[in-house]
């Protein structure tokens, strides 16, 4: 599944980001791609604070594709 989340600031990235996993089965994966630094940096400490594996973080310019596996 992929989100998009250009134009929205962590924590708020986060929180859409959260949601979306949660919803996904065991073992599936969520692409993030989001244009806010803080977001970039924020999200994948998050996300392994929450027991999720972060798979990939890569930065294209002014973008950030996150990769989270549940």
């Amino acid at each position: 599944m992929r989100l998009d989340l250009r134009g929205i600031r962590c924590p708020l990235s986060w929180a859409k980001a959260k949601l979306h996993i949660e919803e996904l089965p065991r073992g599936a994966e969520l692409e993030l791609i989001l244009d806010d630094p803080k977001g970039a940096r924020d999200i994948p400490r998050a996300a392994e604070a929450e027991g999720y594996a972060v798979l990939d973080v890569e930065q294209h310019a002014t973008e950030w594709r996150i990769v989270i596996h549940k």
